[in-house]
């Protein structure tokens, strides 16, 4: 197996000060948004959190990730595609922590192609690499959870 180097391809940079009821600031100024406990645990209304941003970034990802696997099997998404991401945010003991679900609307693909393609997104997205045995993601295509292989949750984005 030939060795490869890690070239990082971007940096994003962003400041937070005061926390979940702060503010959120992006380097280059395009995210400069309010933040807050979410509404539904008492936080103020109009506000964004970090949950939602992750969600935002999850969704967006994979879906490039989808995009990548189609353009690699010759394929094209439909252009009505959907990734939806959900951020949970859970207690457990004294700690916290994040699980995701993505479920993903292919549109024009049957189920099982559907399934392989979200299954192979799911080994590329760096958002999935990155949380991999970290976090439990779900994934579903449809609203279906489908099952995730042992294989499927372990590496890193390399082809094996």
């Amino acid at each position: 197996m030939a060795s490869t180097e890690k070239k990082t391809l971007y940096t994003a940079d962003a400041v937070a000060v005061g926390g979940r009821s702060g503010h959120v600031r992006s380097a280059t100024g395009i995210i400069d948004l309010e933040m807050s406990v979410p509404e539904g645990l008492g936080g103020k209304k109009g506000a964004t959190n970090p949950e939602e941003l992750f969600a935002a970034g999850y969704s967006s990802c994979f879906q490039q990730a989808l995009l990548v696997i189609a353009q690699r099997a010759g394929d094209k998404l439909d252009s009505g595609t959907e990734v939806k991401c959900s951020v949970s945010l859970f207690q457990e003991g004294e700690g916290y922590g994040l699980s995701a679900v993505l479920d993903v609307d292919l549109k024009a693909y049957d189920e099982q192609k559907s399934i392989d393609m979200v299954r192979q997104a799911h080994k590329i997205c760096p958002y999935s690499v990155g949380t991999r045995g970290n976090m439990e993601v779900e994934l579903r295509v449809k609203g279906k959870a489908i099952p995730v292989k042992a294989e499927d949750n372990a590496g890193v984005a390399s082809e094996k």
